[in-house]
């Protein structure tokens, strides 16, 4: 027996697999918990952590829904991949939106932008396969990866590059198992976005390299001061090697109703629809309807949305900046602030000397009552993310407490 095999009693008493055991919570929904906990316990705890926008559905996607519901056809199963008028009305929304066109056969409608992210890394990967990942990156894109037997190979970009990474880094962290570019703009958790030349640049050279590229557009609306959102599925020949990745929770505000999607070759959406119908079937009729009825209809909900969030976002960013020891970009796309906080970190704050980001949030929960996720949960330590996709009020007494916690 070699010293690495594992004896039989040892495996018959480990309760949780190795592959399961190994997921971390994911971090933005563990903090957004822990505030709702201590708001629940009588704490006025501001949070800071899920992006979640404040606004309610808009009327006629609820009204849509409450149609659906009352209509017996869609209280049975449908199929796996999607009710066939929303996989149409997507592949409609797509080339309106982002000038790709695409057979609503190259759709396949999952329950939430998460399912859709986990089933393309499990479709395309085999056990070794690398991906690399732009970092800071969305905490479930590693674990996912992971999920799939892939490796994430993580390039960083710092404040000093506006938090984006070049095609140098990029071919600095290709290797014989590279299968696949993780490509996402505008960006959870910086909110950077690249420009148009960039998304080209970068596109050309995952062709070169014959890479897949796996994009995830769900803030493709959520873009400020003039600039554009540019998907890479057209602004560069990536042949059939591209997987679009998007659903109706951040623009519609529909985080709860849990319906994304992705787009792209037919084998692959047949192949992973054929994992959905075994892990989860269709998606719920009626949430399908709502957003049938969000994708078909117009923009002006989240244009109106995007107001509050400009004025929440210029409003953060200055509050942030005021505070000694943290700078703060200024985010175009989504709706969070990633500050840098390293000149923090060392620093005698509340009694406390936190040398880690995650021990700095932990502390400012705890002493002024605000919740901020850590930058371990994207990445390297020594940063924070911050959504302001909350009410005015909120963020300004949330924003006033870290400002009055954190002065020297």
């Amino acid at each position: 027996m070699s010293s690495n095999a594992e004896s039989a009693p040892a495996r018959q008493s480990r309760r949780i697999s190795r592959r399961i055991g190994s997921i971390a919570e994911s971090a933005t929904l563990a903090v957004d918990a822990k505030a709702k906990a201590l708001k629940a316990a009588g704490r006025p705890v501001i949070g800071f952590g899920a992006g979640e926008p404040d606004f309610p559905t808009p009327g006629y996607i609820v009204e849509a829904a409450i149609e659906a519901a009352k209509d017996p056809q869609f209280h049975r199963y449908s199929p796996a991949a999607g009710l066939p008028q929303l996989r149409e009305a997507v592949a409609t929304k797509t080339l309106r939106d982002s000038g790709y066109k695409v057979d609503p056969a190259q759709v396949l409608i999952t329950n939430g932008g998460k399912q859709a992210v986990y089933e393309s890394f499990a479709t395309l990967l085999d056990p070794g396969d690398e991906v690399i990942v732009p970092t800071p990156y969305w905490t479930t894109y590693p674990e996912a990866i992971r999920l799939a037997g892939g490796v994430p190979v993580e390039v960083f970009a710092g404040p000093e590059q506006g938090y984006l990474v070049s095609v140098d880094q990029l071919e600095a962290a290709i290797t014989e198992r590279t299968k696949v570019l993780l490509f996402v703009s505008p960006s959870n958790p910086t909110g950077a976005v690249y420009s148009p030349e960039q998304v080209a640049t970068i596109g050309r050279w995952a062709a070169s390299r014959d890479l897949w590229v796996i994009t995830d557009e769900i803030y493709e609306h959520l873009t400020y001061d003039g600039v554009e959102f540019t998907s890479i599925a057209t602004a560069a020949d990536l042949g059939d090697k591209v997987i679009v990745l998007n659903g109706v929770a951040k623009t519609y505000a529909m985080t709860g109703w849990r319906v994304g999607w992705m787009i792209g070759p037919k084998d692959v959406i047949k192949a992973a629809s054929n994992l959905q119908s075994h892990a989860t079937s269709n998606v719920a009729n009626v949430s399908q309807m709502a957003a049938l009825a969000a994708v078909s209809g117009p923009l002006t909900a989240v244009n109106d949305m995007k107001q509050a969030f400009d004025r929440r976002r210029r409003a953060m960013v200055t509050g942030l900046n005021a505070i000694d020891g943290i700078e703060c970009p200024t985010p175009h796309g989504a709706f969070y602030a990633y500050a840098d906080v390293r000149q923090l970190l060392g620093r005698e704050i509340a009694g406390s000397t936190p040398r880690t980001s995650a021990e700095l949030a932990s502390l400012i929960l705890e002493k002024a009552e605000v919740a901020v996720v850590p930058g371990e949960a994207f990445g390297p330590s020594g940063f924070i993310r911050l959504s302001y996709a909350l009410g005015d009020e909120d963020l300004a007494t949330g924003v006033e407490r870290l400002q009055r916690f954190l002065a020297p």
